[in-house]
């Protein structure tokens, strides 16, 4: 078999990991970051799910390879190269009467079903045929064993097979999602405004604005901005980002939009800057790095004012506090409450510290990013309130998660659930809003990603080390994300922990 061609998708491989045999595995992902890492995703066979990023010089066809891996004696071993081999069987016979080998998608197909259920795949069938036959039950064809296999699971919602060894249990190796698409990064489009941003009726103040980082949060900020007439000049680490921005920008006849190469650039040529980054390693470079707003000499930042908005915590903002003000700069944290849709329709809730004139002078940024802006008093507060908040709005979507998990398992609509959890008061916009992306299992239209959200909880067990605060609840959600983190998840909506918690 020509090398290349082993790593297609639901091929059935060998797969060498560090400490132990080659394992049968078939491939689940072969995207271009995945080769760029040389390496390959494979979903191992056996009695338990286990998934795995295993470098490519490793991975090894599966007939041709068969008499030299297949001599291990581990009685998990048999049972996982069973499994490979039933699977094979499966997708061959399919084949010749379908004439179609590829598996389905999990994510994609349930959101297509009015009732949320996994979908029976053709090899789980072939697994059933196997066992049925071991225990001295009559023979059927793999696509008889599809079929009544759908009916018995419809009212469960997710397959059910017979255990190698005898006894009843999930059979979800093969039925189990792999990590799901790359989420989807649409551009902001300029032409629409919120009917709440156009309600506002804001007099643009007449200072110049630099923002620093355009992402989910960033670029839907900058645009209502733009859109309530303010003056912007932007740095991304993604320049087609800002230039795309810029040509839809130009197009309006309200705010100004110009690009710099640098942040000491947009400090340069702007009043007040806005930091909007990732976490508190991209919030500190902005100020300490190579080309930072604090490197065109001592007195660049004399007057001027920095906002810092990115999701951090108090000590990372104090340090940045102490190199601004050293500089001759004023400094705020502005720590945001809200989704990507909020932001989009600017209605975040913008909690900030620090320098009061500061924020009086961001006022009219601050009506058109959000519903309210509140000044919580000195550098720290607003940092440790919206991790505060963070750490509940974390905790609370874990326990939403796996509530929806358990009801599959005892085979109680998630949908009906939901329904029911809507007319209590347990019912709020957020958890609403997590349930039906949970239910639809869109998780690549991002509001709040994963690893964003893990950050937030690491940071907020961060700040009660330094109070010796027990947070019991907040350490396991924090592991729950951390995994599914782990299971490649990272750049998905948070509500893909349900992905995790199931599986």
């Amino acid at each position: 078999m020509d090398s290349d061609s082993i790593f297609k998708v639901d091929n059935v491989v060998w797969a060498r990991m560090k400490s132990y045999p080659p394992w049968p595995a078939r491939i689940v992902e072969d995207s271009k970051d995945a080769r760029r890492r040389n390496q390959v995703r494979v979903c191992f066979f056996g009695k338990t799910v286990s998934f795995g990023s295993v470098p490519r010089r490793d991975v090894f066809d599966f007939d041709s390879h068969k008499n030299e891996f297949a001599t291990c004696k581990r009685p998990d071993f048999k049972i996982a190269l069973k499994l490979a081999e039933e699977y094979i069987k499966g997708n061959r016979e399919n084949a010749e009467s379908e004439g179609d080998t590829s598996l389905t998608n999990i994510a994609e197909d349930e959101s297509t079903s009015d009732t949320p259920k996994q979908t029976v795949e053709k090899t789980s069938s072939s697994s059933e045929v196997a066992v049925a036959s071991a225990r001295g039950k009559s023979k059927r064809k793999a696509s008889d064993a599809f079929e009544n296999g759908n009916k018995r699971s419809k009212s469960m919602g997710f397959s059910i097979g017979d255990d190698i060894n005898g006894g009843a249990s999930r059979i979800e190796m093969l039925n189990r999602s792999a990590v799901l698409e790359r989420p989807d990064s649409p551009t902001v489009d300029f032409a629409s405004t919120s009917e709440l941003l156009e309600s506002k009726d804001i007099l643009p103040s007449q200072k110049k604005f630099g923002f620093l980082g355009l992402g989910i949060m960033g670029q839907r900020i900058v645009k209502n901005l733009i859109q309530s007439g303010h003056h912007v000049n932007v740095w991304s680490r993604n320049p087609e980002k800002s230039k795309l921005m810029k040509e839809q920008a130009d197009a309006m006849s309200k705010g100004t939009l110009e690009i710099h190469i640098a942040p000491c650039d947009v400090m340069k040529h702007s009043d007040i800057v806005f930091s909007c980054s990732f976490d508190p390693t991209s919030a500190k470079h902005n100020v300490f790095g190579n080309c930072a707003v604090t490197k065109e000499g001592n007195d660049i930042l004399g007057g001027k004012g920095y906002v810092e908005m990115t999701g951090i915590d108090s000590q990372t903002s104090q340090e940045i506090c102490d190199e601004i003000t050293s500089k001759g700069g004023r400094y705020l944290e502005a720590q945001l409450q809200g989704s990507r849709d909020e932001a989009e329709e600017g209605s975040l809730v913008v909690l900030t510290a620090g320098d009061r004139s500061l924020f009086i002078d961001c006022q009219s940024c601050f009506k058109a990013m959000g519903k309210t802006s509140l000044y919580l008093g000195e550098v720290g507060v607003a940092t440790k309130v919206y991790l505060i908040l963070q750490l509940m709005r974390g905790i609370a979507l874990v326990g939403l998660a796996e509530g929806l998990v358990l009801a599959d398992r005892c085979g109680i609509s998630a949908k009906d659930i939901v329904e029911i959890f809507n007319m209590t008061g347990l019912a709020c916009p957020y958890l609403k809003n997590k349930a039906n992306i949970i239910i639809n299992k869109d998780f690549k239209k991002v509001e709040h990603s994963i690893q964003n959200m893990q950050k937030d909880i690491k940071l907020a067990l961060g700040l009660s080390d330094e109070f010796m605060q027990p947070l019991m609840m907040a350490s396991a959600a924090n592991e729950v994300y951390k995994h599914s983190r782990k299971l490649g998840y990272d750049e998905h909506d948070c509500a893909c922990i349900y992905m995790k918690a199931r599986y």
